[in-house]
C-alpha cells in the first residue's frame, strides 16, 4: 500500500503538469465583421457633438438687447479676432450675442479676462437644456 501511495504521489504532480500545457497552449483566430457605414456614422457623430451641443459647456454673452445693435455687437467681435465663434440667439423678448463654448469653468474665465477688455458687460453662464 505505501508503494502505491508513493506513485501516486509522484504521477499527480506529473499529470497536472501535462493538464496544464495542454490546457494553456490554444490559439485562437478572431475576425470582425462590421457595416461599412459604420465609421462614416461615427465620424458623423462626432462632428455633431462637437459642433452645436452646448449642454453643460460655458458660454459668454457679450450683449443682449434689439436686433440691430446684437447685429453690430457680433460684427464687432468678429472682426476683433479673438478666435472664437459669435452666435445671435434670440430669447424673447431681446436678441443676445453668446460666444465660445468652453468644457471648464477656467477656460471661460480665461477668455472672459480678454473679452472685458473690449466687451465690459461680458459675463460667463451655462445655457439652459431645453426640453423637447
Amino acid at each position: 500500500m505505501k508503494i502505491l501511495n508513493l506513485n501516486t504521489k509522484k504521477l499527480v504532480p506529473l499529470g497536472l503538469l501535462f493538464a496544464f500545457t495542454f490546457s494553456f497552449a490554444q490559439q485562437g483566430h478572431l475576425e470582425i465583421h462590421q457595416d461599412e457605414a459604420l465609421p462614416r456614422l461615427l465620424a458623423l457623430k462626432k462632428v455633431m457633438n462637437s459642433s452645436e451641443n452646448h449642454a453643460g459647456k460655458y458660454r459668454i454673452q457679450i450683449f443682449s438687447g434689439d436686433r440691430v445693435t446684437a447685429e453690430a455687437e457680433k460684427s464687432t467681435f468678429d472682426r476683433a479676432l479673438f478666435g472664437w465663434n459669435s452666435t445671435l440667439v434670440y430669447e424673447t423678448p431681446n436678441y443676445k450675442v453668446w460666444v465660445g463654448s468652453y468644457r471648464t469653468r477656467l477656460e471661460a474665465d480665461r477668455a472672459l479676462e480678454k473679452i472685458k477688455k473690449e466687451f465690459p458687460g461680458a459675463f460667463i453662464f451655462k445655457p439652459k437644456i431645453k426640453d423637447k
